[in-house]
């Protein structure tokens, strides 16, 4: 296969995967890129070799760059945070942190946090946008989650998963470390 093959192949492919992550029909698609629908059909058959200028309206019409949609990676992508690439974002000097341990665009921004929170300590935070959803696993102490004012007790072992749109705190009520695992799912921009 010649190099302009697999960058056809590749093309095709990746419009395609973006545009089904993203919820966007055909028609969507080539309103937001200023690009035919036929145009779109040809290239997620991989039946033509677009310019780049397409290529850039339709990258912008997905909010991925050229390179995403012309990566020739194969098959599903794997990517390892190792230990000394986490990024600690909060932290107290009673040993209280947060830590965000991956994340990815598709479709929406979604990402997984560590946190520890010292007896007495608690963090919060503003509403995130309408479809924001967080899951969290307590793997030891008690996590005290206060959602838009109402109080909820999380113990060791059990999992909670709540719509994140409303003010929300993170608190440990408790007399031993509190540490929990964080996932945040926030909707793909609209």
């Amino acid at each position: 296969m010649s190099d302009l093959d697999l960058l056809t192949q590749s093309l095709a492919r990746n419009v395609k995967r973006w545009r089904t992550e993203r919820g966007f029909t055909l028609d969507v698609l080539a309103a937001r890129a200023g690009v035919s629908r036929g145009m779109l059909i040809q290239i997620e058959q991989a039946r033509t070799n677009p310019s780049i200028g397409t290529v850039v309206k339709i990258g912008d019409a997905l909010g991925v760059s050229v390179t995403t949609l012309l990566d020739y990676e194969q098959g599903p992508k794997v990517r390892i945070v190792p230990p000394e690439q986490v990024v600690r974002l909060w932290h107290t000097d009673a040993g209280s942190y947060s830590r965000l341990l991956a994340g990815t665009e598709a479709p929406g921004p979604l990402e997984m946090w560590e946190w520890k929170l010292m007896p007495g300590e608690s963090s919060s935070s503003d509403p995130h946008p309408v479809g924001t959803v967080e899951i969290g696993h307590v793997t030891a102490g008690e996590l005290t989650l206060t959602v838009d004012g109402a109080e909820h007790r999380v113990p060791a072992g059990s999992s909670v998963t709540f719509d994140a749109n409303a003010a929300h705190t993170y608190g440990n009520q408790g007399t031993e470390p509190t540490l929990f695992v964080l996932a945040i799912s926030v909707p793909p921009a609209t």
